[in-house]
C-alpha cells in the first residue's frame, strides 16, 4: 500500500514539474512569439495597404486612405509600366539577377563540394577567406571597382553590372553550401566510388541533386538581396535605360515631387514585390528544408 501512494505521489510530483517546465518555457518564448506576431501583423498589413492602395485613383488615396477601393484602377499598372518605363526596367533586373544567379551557383556548388568533402592542406584557410569576404562592406570597393571597370571598358553595362553581383554573392554562397554539402551522409558518396563512378560523377549525379534543397535556399537568398540591391547599380549604372527595378522605382519616387502620381509610385512597389512574394510562395517548403538540411552535420 505503501509503495503505491509513494508511486502516485511521485507521478503527481512529475507532472506538477513537467507543468512547471511548460509554464517557464511559455514565460520564456512568449516575448518573442509576441514580439514576431506584432512585426508580421505590421508586415502584412503594409504589403495589403500598399497593394490595395495601388488600385485607387489619387483622389480616393487621400480621400479615403484606410477603405478597400471600390473600383480597380488597372491603369495604374499599366502606366507605370510603359509611361514610367518600369517594365524596360523589370526586364533589366530579371536579365542580371538570373544570369548572376546561375553563374554564382554554377561557380560555388563545386567549390562548395570540394571544400566540404575534400581535406587538403590550406582548406580550412580557404574557407575562412570566404568566410571573411562576407564582412568585407562592398562600399570599400566602389572607387578600386569603378576604375578596374572603366579600364577594362564595362562600367555602365549590363554585362558589369552581372558580373559585381557574381563577385560579391559567391562568397555568401560558398559558406552556406559548404554545410549542405558537409551533411550529406559520406555513404552516398563512397557507394557511387565503389559502382564505378568517376569524381565529377559523384558530385553531378549523386551529390548535386542531393544538395538542392541547399541550392535552392541559396538561390531565394541570392534572389532577394540581388533583386532589390540598390547602391551597386547607383553607383555603376549611368544610363536610364540599364536602369534595373530598385533605381527605376527611385527615379519614379523622385519625380513624385513634380506629378504627385502617387498611387503610379504605389503600383510600382507592388511590381517589385511580386517576383519575390511568389518565389517565397512557391519555393518556401524546399527552402525550410534546405536550412535544416545545413544545419545537421
Amino acid at each position: 500500500m505503501d509503495i503505491d501512494q509513494d508511486y502516485t505521489k511521485n507521478i503527481q510530483i512529475s507532472k506538477k514539474t513537467l507543468l512547471i517546465d511548460k509554464l517557464k518555457k511559455w514565460a520564456r518564448l512568449t516575448p518573442s512569439y509576441f514580439i514576431l506576431g506584432i512585426w508580421s501583423l505590421f508586415t502584412a498589413f503594409t504589403i495589403l495597404w500598399v497593394t490595395a492602395s495601388s488600385f485607387k485613383s489619387n483622389r480616393q488615396l487621400f480621400k479615403e486612405t484606410w477603405k478597400i477601393p471600390t473600383e480597380l484602377h488597372f491603369e495604374n499598372y499599366v502606366k507605370a509600366w510603359t509611361t514610367v518605363k518600369m517594365g524596360t526596367y523589370f526586364i533589366n533586373s530579371t536579365i542580371v539577377v538570373l544570369s548572376a544567379l546561375v553563374i554564382v551557383l554554377f561557380i560555388s556548388a563545386p567549390v562548395a563540394y570540394i571544400l566540404s568533402r575534400v581535406k587538403f592542406k590550406g582548406n580550412n584557410l580557404i574557407l575562412t577567406l570566404f568566410i571573411a569576404g562576407i564582412g568585407i562592406p562592398v562600399q570599400l570597393l566602389y572607387i578600386p571597382l569603378f576604375v578596374i571597370m572603366t579600364d577594362l571598358g564595362i562600367n555602365n553595362t549590363m554585362f558589369g553590372l552581372g558580373l559585381l553581383y557574381v563577385v560579391v554573392s559567391i562568397p555568401f554562397t560558398v559558406f552556406i553550401l559548404t554545410g549542405f554539402f558537409g551533411s550529406i551522409p559520406k555513404e552516398l558518396e563512397e557507394a557511387g566510388v565503389i559502382d564505378g563512378c568517376s569524381d565529377f560523377q559523384v558530385y553531378w549525379k549523386i551529390m548535386f541533386p542531393l544538395a538542392t534543397p541547399g541550392l535552392i535556399t541559396a538561390a531565394i537568398f541570392n534572389f532577394i538581396w540581388l533583386w532589390n540591391e540598390y547602391q551597386i547599380a547607383l553607383v555603376f549604372i549611368n544610363n536610364p535605360d540599364l536602369r534595373t527595378l530598385p533605381l527605376g522605382l527611385y527615379a519614379l519616387s523622385n519625380a513624385m515631387q513634380y506629378t504627385g502620381d502617387w498611387v503610379g509610385l504605389m503600383a510600382g512597389v507592388v511590381i517589385i514585390m511580386v517576383p519575390t512574394i511568389l518565389l517565397y510562395v512557391i519555393l518556401s517548403e524546399k527552402m525550410i528544408a534546405g536550412i535544416t538540411m545545413g544545419s545537421v552535420k
